[in-house]
């Protein structure tokens, strides 16, 4: 059997999805070990979002099984949904969308890779690539392309701010000189720093793709309008050259795999076609409750009320910790967050390495997440040095006892490889 030099690339894992495998298999193992998980990705576990969700799915279910689970249906999205995505965003937003500029589709990331597909690769004037405006980004957007090299990633600035925070820049003249762009995809707030897009930052980006004449993908998963994780939660842009995406993945049903796309129809047409001719549609019984918390607003009470000031809460209380248990003789940073689901840590010290740390915490019964692999190109980084081997993710959902303990392991694992040692 050979593989195409496409399907080579895509049934490889990325490094990340390496060491998420090696997570679940470990701590899936019965080894007797209590580990303790800061690399999770998955939402919080919060009662109330899984209640209504159960609620508005049982409605969904004894309403209309029979239709949309037992019967196929139009690519673009149940009808009943579309309208009601359409609805809410003129309604709030002030939008002036139609069923014609939206897809649904089975998850946000699935979106972002028909997306690639069909925007990028061999043109027939032009090879391009899918761009990153601004990297560290989502490790997941670096598997979106067919083509072997088919990611580009421009490098941040970095500032920093204060004893212990710093924040990456958008690096405007990199991007405007490229020349072989096709799509450019960031999230906001970003996985892994929580780096949220400002309003003025996405109107530079907006030029700079009709400069390039490609489309922008703004990939909300974490942002507004649902799950809100962010501060300040900052509304969805508008604009023919913008593709924003959302997904109800955060807001709670990270299982059920619904994403949808808001764009000009030229933008979306072909979308739609690429999913008739792939996947036909997104699973439809999730649809049909989403529809129904769009149109009675459970959704935004949901986000206002439960998700918003869950995520709030918890990041100033995992701030806290890692401030309050970290080596202070040594010089390590958090990114100044916005939003999204982590804590992004720079430990800026020759000695640190992220695998190494990786390797000790497993160790010790501990996983987080090393930084390199949201950086595209960690081998040669000449404007970030070693950077992007100097950071590691913490997630803040675990349950709190669990963050506490695993902060203490990891303060205690650092003191030992400034020291030199590597012990279990």
């Amino acid at each position: 059997m050979e593989l195409s030099l496409s399907g080579t690339k895509m049934a490889s894992l990325s490094g990340l999805r390496l060491i998420m495998d090696d997570i679940a298999t470990t701590t899936g193992s019965d080894t007797g070990t209590e580990w303790l998980n800061l690399g999770i990705g998955n939402p919080a576990a919060i009662p109330e979002v899984m209640e209504t969700w159960q609620r508005m799915t049982s409605e969904a279910l004894v309403a209309c099984f029979g239709d949309v689970s037992c019967s196929y249906g139009p690519s673009r999205g149940l009808p009943v949904l579309v309208d009601a995505i359409a609805g809410y965003f003129n309604r709030r937003y002030g939008w002036s969308v139609g069923p014609r500029n939206i897809v649904v589709g089975p998850g946000s990331q699935m979106i972002c890779f028909i997306a690639a597909a069909l925007f990028t690769g061999a043109g027939a004037t032009r090879d391009t690539k899918l761009v990153l405006p601004i990297t560290p980004d989502y490790t997941g957007y670096q598997g979106l392309s067919l083509t072997p090299g088919g990611i580009r990633g421009v490098e941040p600035l970095l500032r920093l701010e204060g004893d212990r925070s710093f924040r990456y820049l958008l690096d405007l003249p990199a991007l405007e000189s490229l020349t072989d762009v096709g799509l450019m995809l960031f999230s906001s707030p970003s996985n892994p720093a929580g780096r949220c897009a400002s309003p003025e930052e996405i109107q530079r980006l907006v030029s700079v793709a009709r400069a390039h004449d490609v489309p922008l993908v703004v990939d909300n998963a974490y942002g507004a309008p649902f799950p809100g994780i962010g501060t300040p939660s900052m509304a969805p842009v508008w604009d023919e050259r913008v593709i924003n995406v959302f997904s109800v993945s955060k807001a709670g049903l990270p299982g059920e795999r619904l994403g949808f796309a808001v764009a000009d129809e030229r933008y979306i047409d072909p979308i739609v076609s690429f999913l008739s001719n792939s996947a036909l549609h997104a699973p439809q019984l999730v649809q049909s409750a989403l529809a129904h918390a769009l149109r009675s607003d459970v959704l935004d009470s949901l986000v206002a009320s439960v998700i918003g000031p869950f995520y709030a809460e918890r990041r100033k209380f995992v701030e806290s910790l890692l401030s309050g248990s970290l080596p202070k003789d040594l010089s390590w940073h958090l990114h100044a967050a916005e939003g999204g689901m982590f804590c992004w840590v720079w430990v800026d010290e020759e000695w640190f390495d992220d695998l190494r740390l990786y390797e000790l915490l497993k160790r010790r019964g501990v996983f987080v997440v090393p930084g390199r692999h949201f950086f595209t190109d960690v081998e040669d980084s000449p404007g970030l040095g070693r950077h992007p081997r100097q950071c590691f993710r913490i997630s803040i959902t675990p349950d709190p006892d669990v963050i506490a303990a695993g902060i203490e392991v990891i303060a205690s694992a650092l003191d030992d490889m400034r020291a030199g040692s590597t012990a279990p």
